[in-house]
């Protein structure tokens, strides 16, 4: 029985080791969406490159040919403000761009979130940061924002901060851009890791905002 018994304690210390993480402790919340990233490839023909978007899936897909040279996901519009369906081309491309519209309004040490039709008297406005903004069609692009896990944008289209540049990069002025419910890519190509929900994580406070810190506040740009 002494036998026995020494022999099951000794099989399993050959088997516990097996099971340790030796990577250590992983990130999680807000470390581990900061760390989020997606690989990317450069296009050889930049002429070539295509944009599909699946709105059902929240992915974007950037191919050339039948390459897909970076796959994405995105938070897109919510149904009360839908990214709209269409063929489109990039029209502007403007990676320091900021909203005319939606943003903040400060007085001296006062801040509130505003509209420019709306801020107080007396207070100037600031745009909201809309940083790797490329635009398909008037007033909706893509851009940098919080990547949240069921539709929640006002049309546009957002992608996370990490995978931003290289989106911007990749893509030029005339790039076609299908948007549709769903696209032929979803399936060989849909199922990626995904970063933490943005919903739930702390936000910036607005001094972020105003400052010039969302367009430098990602991973240095690199491609495969």
């Amino acid at each position: 029985m002494r036998n026995a018994r020494r022999l099951i304690l000794a099989s399993i210390a050959l088997v516990l080791p097996s099971c340790i993480d030796l990577r250590g402790p992983q990130p999680s919340g807000i470390e581990a969406y900061n760390a989020y990233d997606r690989p990317a490839a450069r296009p050889i023909n930049p002429s070539a490159v295509r944009v599909k978007v699946s709105t059902s899936r929240q992915r974007v897909y950037v191919m050339e040919g039948d390459k897909p040279l970076l796959v994405m996901p995105v938070s897109v519009g919510m149904p009360t403000t839908p990214t709209p369906l269409g063929d489109f081309r990039v029209t502007r491309k403007n990676a320091k761009q900021r909203s005319p519209d939606l943003g903040y309004a400060t007085s001296g040490e006062k801040t509130k979130r505003s509209t420019r039709a709306k801020k107080p008297a007396g207070w100037s406005f600031k745009g909201s940061p809309l940083p790797y903004w490329v635009e398909f069609r008037p007033n909706y692009g893509f851009h940098t924002g919080w990547i949240k896990h069921t539709p929640c944008t006002d049309g546009s289209i957002r992608m996370h901060k990490n995978v931003a540049p290289k989106f911007f990069e990749i893509v030029s002025l005339g790039t076609p851009v299908s948007i549709a419910t769903t696209q032929p890519e979803d399936a060989p190509y849909g199922s990626i890791p995904l970063p933490p929900d943005g919903g739930p994580l702390p936000d910036h406070p607005a001094s972020y905002y105003l400052s010039d810190a969302p367009f430098s506040d990602h991973k240095p740009l690199s491609f495969e």
